[in-house]
C-alpha cells in the first residue's frame, strides 16, 4: 500500500515549480489530486499524472476568491467524493523596497498568498467540522507554504515576509482551532528553485560529485506528502524548513528573559532594563540580504 493511496489531495498552484512537484509526488503514492492553477498548467500536469497511472482533475479557480476556494473544495467532493488534503502552495512575488512598494503591489502579494491561504483553508474546514459531527471523524491534513523570508525576514520583499509570517501564524491558529476535528495543520517553509526565486538561485548548481541538485522543487515534496498522510497524524502546528536533503524544525516566537517590577514602570528607567533583557537573550537571526 503505498503512503496516500486513495487519498485525495488538493495542491494549489501545482501547474508548474513546487506546486507541480508536490502534485506528482502525491500521485506517485497513490493520491486522487486536484490540480489548480489559474491557467492552463493545470491541464498539462493532469496529463502527466494521467500519462504515469494516477488520477487527477484539474482546476482553474482563483483560491484568493472565497467564492472560487469554495468551488475547489467543491470539485474534489464532486470529482471524489471525498477531500484528506489540503496543500496551500500557490503565490507569486512582486519584489520591491519598502521606499518604492506601491499599494498595489502590496495588495496583491497579500491577497494572494494569504487570503489564497485562508479561503481554502476555511472552506475545507467547514466540510470537516460537518464531517466530524456527522461521527465520520476526518484523518484530514493541511500543509500551508510559509518562506524562510517569512520567518526572518528578507531585504526587498516587505510584502512577502509579511504575507508569509502570517501564514505561519494563521498555521499554527488552525492547528489548535482544528484539532478536535481530526485535522492536522503544519507549514513548509521551502528553499528551492522555482520561477518566483529563479534570480536568487540562478548560480545555484547540482553537487557535481554526487549529481544532486539541491535546488531542484523535487526535494521539497516528500516531506509534504509525508505530512499528508494518517502517519503524521502526531504533528501539527509545525513549520519546517526545506532545503535540499535538509529538513530542520523552525523554532517560533517563544516568551524570552522578562523583568517585572510590580508596578508600572518610567519611561526613565527602562533603558538599563531592556539592555540587561537583550543581553539575556539570543541575538536574532539575521534578515536575509540585509548587509
Amino acid at each position: 500500500m503505498s503512503l496516500c493511496q486513495d487519498r485525495v489531495v488538493i495542491v494549489t498552484g501545482a501547474g508548474r515549480g513546487i506546486g507541480r512537484a508536490h502534485a506528482l509526488a502525491f500521485a506517485a503514492e497513490g493520491a486522487l489530486v486536484v490540480v489548480n492553477d489559474v491557467d492552463d498548467s493545470a491541464t498539462g500536469v493532469v496529463a502527466e499524472i494521467e500519462a504515469l497511472g494516477g488520477m487527477a482533475v484539474a482546476n482553474t479557480d482563483d483560491v484568493a476568491d472565497f467564492d472560487g476556494a469554495r468551488d475547489l473544495v467543491g470539485t474534489a467532493l464532486e470529482r471524489f467524493g471525498r477531500l484528506d488534503v489540503l496543500v496551500n502552495n500557490a503565490g507569486f512575488v512582486r519584489d520591491r523596497m519598502l521606499v518604492n512598494l506601491a499599494e498595489h503591489e502590496w495588495d496583491a502579494v497579500i491577497r494572494v498568498h494569504l487570503k489564497g491561504h485562508f479561503a481554502p483553508l476555511r472552506h475545507a474546514a467547514a466540510h470537516w467540522r460537518e464531517e466530524a459531527k456527522a461521527g465520520r471523524k476526518p484523518r484530514a491534513r493541511v500543509i500551508n507554504t510559509s518562506s524562510g523570508a517569512g520567518l526572518l525576514g528578507s531585504v526587498g520583499q516587505g510584502n512577502y515576509s509579511a504575507a508569509k509570517a502570517g501564514i505561519a501564524g494563521l498555521t499554527v491558529v488552525a492547528a489548535a482551532e482544528l484539532a478536535r476535528y481530526g485535522v492536522t495543520v503544519n507549514a513548509i517553509a521551502p528553499s528551492a528553485r522555482t520561477r518566483m526565486t529563479e534570480q536568487a538561485f540562478a548560480d545555484t548548481m547540482a553537487r557535481p560529485e554526487s549529481g544532486f541538485d539541491a535546488m531542484a522543487p523535487e526535494n521539497v515534496s516528500p516531506l509534504v506528502v509525508w505530512l499528508g498522510s494518517e502517519e503524521s497524524g502526531d504533528v501539527t502546528g509545525r513549520v519546517f524548513e526545506v532545503e535540499g536533503g535538509k529538513v530542520s524544525v523552525a523554532q517560533a516566537w517563544r516568551h524570552g528573559p522578562a523583568a517585572d517590577k510590580g508596578a508600572r514602570w518610567q519611561p526613565a528607567e527602562l533603558g538599563p532594563v531592556v539592555a540587561k533583557l537583550l543581553d539575556q537573550a539570543p541575538a536574532p537571526e539575521p534578515v536575509y540580504g540585509a548587509s
